[in-house]
Formats: structure tokens, sequence, C-alpha cells
């Protein structure tokens, strides 16, 4: 995963249109127990690494942890609720959703983040694991320097192995393309694709911000332990369901933009919790590709996945991140928080986890494009005392290259919490 703070530009509040002062405290605050307030900050600041289910399938960038989710859901919502998540990610809203015996539906504008939330949500019985297991020793059994490099001449072409050319990388290229010919010999889905992800998941470990590539031993020794761990979860997953019988969550590719006018959504009704990480303003988070050789990226994981790759990086974060005011993101963020709106009755809390470059006025600005969007912030009353009154927590066990200069604004969270305004 690589993730980068933009350096913050100095602001004049006084004169820029564009910018806006800091935000001011909650001003209402939800009615939960004192015991519901403490395990929601308690879950939301949980420093360990994420574990459980199906969620190592795959290190997706800026990772929701499934502990808060989890609390999230069970405190709003009650067996057989909708749970939405419109950026869904690596999934976990949708897991955490269906191991408890909720609906849900989730959607994302990546073909990528659709891929491994469905793959996530694949469920293997003890015997069906066993089945895997030994069609994913064949694919890595296939991994062989020896061999020659099974052609995607299409995929080629399309660039889908940009940057995988050079004398340091073509065996870890020949590994990917070897362990992918040996995957569509599968004729499971189910199968395929958690092969897929066991690659996706190898591959990312092999590449993605590595100086020191791994050998092709190394590479198999990984996808063995990967598509073990794969499995594990997916039986996790299928003990979890089988406690709580639920129909599987349903993942949309698409904008959250112009939500309400899915036939998916329109047919599963109000949802009792939305809960998501949007793109965070400011602070660039390389979701859709790896970085390979310092800041080279590679579309590689979208060949893995058989999935097509949609743009460049603003296609993804709702605008670039170095306009002034962030004019693009928050235009975009107001659009998809009245589609939000839209889909929501009195009853939908809404909860969001964001992280801001310049939270000083990205803040506010945020807060703002919510207010015009028709929803409420509301607060937790445990934290009253504590800086804005607002839930923030440090990001544990992330590669944010900003560290080295210290404390940076994308280097924390908040946890906003809001309803529909009241007419």
């Amino acid at each position: 995963m690589s993730v980068e703070i933009q350096s913050p530009q100095p602001v004049n509040f006084r004169t820029d249109p564009l910018v806006a002062a800091p935000a001011s405290r909650p001003s209402e605050y939800l009615t939960l127990s004192a015991q519901e307030e403490a395990a929601l900050v308690e879950t939301a600041r949980d420093p360990r690494n994420v574990e459980g289910l199906t969620h190592r399938h795959y290190h997706y960038p800026a990772r929701f942890s499934p502990v808060f989710v989890g609390q999230a859901i069970d405190t709003f919502t009650d067996p057989g609720d909708l749970v939405v998540d419109p950026y869904v990610g690596g999934g976990t809203t949708l897991v955490e959703a269906y191991a408890r015996g909720r609906n849900a539906v989730g959607s994302d504008i990546s073909t990528l983040a659709t891929f491994v939330s469905k793959t996530k949500l694949l469920r293997l019985s003890s015997d069906q694991a066993e089945v895997f297991l030994q069609l994913a020793g064949h694919v890595t059994n296939q991994i062989n320097v020896h061999r020659p490099e099974p052609a995607f001449e299409s995929w080629v072409q399309l660039g889908y192995f940009r940057n995988l050319n050079s004398s340091k990388r073509w065996r870890i290229r020949k590994a990917i393309a070897q362990a992918i010919a040996a995957i569509e010999e599968i004729a499971d889905p189910v199968f395929e694709d958690l092969a897929r992800c066991a690659v996706l998941r190898t591959a990312h470990w092999a590449l993605d911000g590595r100086k020191q590539l791994p050998s092709m031993a190394d590479f198999r020794r990984i996808l063995e332990a990967s598509s073990e761990g794969i499995s594990r979860g997916a039986v996790a997953l299928h003990e979890a369901v089988r406690e709580h019988p639920i129909a599987c969550p349903t993942v949309i590719n698409r904008s959250i933009i112009g939500l309400e006018t899915d036939a998916h959504v329109r047919e599963a009704g109000p949802p009792r919790l939305i809960i998501t990480s949007p793109p965070y303003p400011g602070v660039h988070v390389l979701y859709h590709r790896w970085q390979v050789d310092g800041r080279k990226e590679s579309p590689a994981p979208f060949f893995i996945a058989k999935a097509l790759d949609g743009s460049g990086e603003s296609y993804y974060t709702m605008g670039g991140r170095k306009a002034h005011g962030l004019r693009t993101y928050f235009e975009q963020l107001e659009e998809a928080l009245r589609s939000l709106a839209a889909i929501a009755d009195d009853k939908t809390t809404l909860v969001q986890v964001v992280a801001f470059a310049n939270p000083e006025w990205q803040l506010n600005r945020y807060l703002e494009v919510a207010r015009n969007s028709g929803w409420q912030e509301l607060g937790l009353s445990c934290l009253i005392s504590e800086e804005d009154g607002r839930l923030w927590r440090i990001v544990p066990n992330r590669k944010w290259h900003a560290t080295s200069r210290g404390q940076t604004g994308g280097a924390r969270e908040v946890v906003l919490f809001h309803r529909l305004q009241k007419c």
C-alpha cells in the first residue's frame, strides 16, 4: 500500500472564498448509553492489526477496522436490518454485516474493489476448502523459472504489464503470468476467484513498495501461505454465517453519485446504517495501482483480478488533490452525500471515517458540505471534554510516507456521525 500526504498550502481564511475557518464542536449528540459510547470509542482507537474472517485476503489501501465496523453495526442495527457502504473498498463492512446477520449493499467505482469485496464474501465448507487447497497447490507448482512465460498479449497491449519488464522484475512477472494461466484452467468460478485473490495478495507483497524483490521460490512459498490463509478465512466466514443466516450482500460496481437510482438500492429500502470511508481530501492514496521501482505505477492488480482499470488517480479520489480549495472534491462530495440522503430516512445513521491533509480548514468544509446535503452532525457525549468533541484516532499500521516529517493532518482519522436534518 502506498499513502502519501500532500504538503498543506498556506490558507488565508479571510480572503480565500474556497476555504473556511476551523470547525466548531458538535452541538447535538447521539442518544446512546454510556456503554455503547465507550465501546465505539474503544474499538475506533483499537491499534491491533486487521484479523479475523476474510479480512486478510487482500490488504486494500486505507482499510476500515473490522473491530470498529462490527461495533457500529451492533450499536446502530438489529439482525435483518440493512447496512450500506457506498465506498466499499476492501469489503470490510459487508463481511462484518454478513457475519452478523444483517442485509448489506456495497458499491464502489473501482472494479478492483468490487472484485476484492465479492471474493471476501465467498464461503467454503471444510470439504470445499480441501478441494480449493489442492487446486491452489497445482497453481503454485506451475511457477518455475525454467518454464516459458504464458502470453497474455491483449493485456500487455492494454498496458497492464507496464513497469514489470525490467531485469529486476521479470521473474515476478513470469510467476504471476504462470499462476494466472493455471488459474484460468479452474472450472469452478468460486475457486478461481479465491485463487486469483491469493495471487493478488502474494504479488502485492512481492512488488508494492519493494526495494529488494523476492525470489520465485519465496513467491511460491508466500502464495502457498496466502492460499491457506484465504481458505481458513472462507471457512470461518461460512461458520459465522451459519449462526446468523442471511442473504449474501450485494456488491455493485458504480459511482456513489446517483446511487438512489440503482434498482438494487431502491429495492433494499432505507438503511439503518450507512458506514463508509470516503476518499480523503488532500491525501493521496493509491487505491488502484502498486508502486514499483520508486514511484512508477503498475496496474497489474487489475490483470490478476481479471478486471479493467478505470482511469487515473482523480477517477478514484473525486478529483485531483492539488486543485486550489479542492473544488472538484467537495463538489463531488456534495453530490454523493445528497445521494445518500435520498436513500436514507429519519432512522438512518451515517458513520464516516475520514482523514484530512489539512484538517484546520478541510474538516469544516467537509461538515459544511454535509449540512448543505441535508445531514446534521451528532457527537458522542462522552467526548465533550476531548479536543473538538469528536472521535479522533491515530492511523495504525499504515505506510504513511509523511511520517518522516512528524505528525501530519493525514496521520489521524476522525469518525463523523450524522443523521438527516429534521424538517
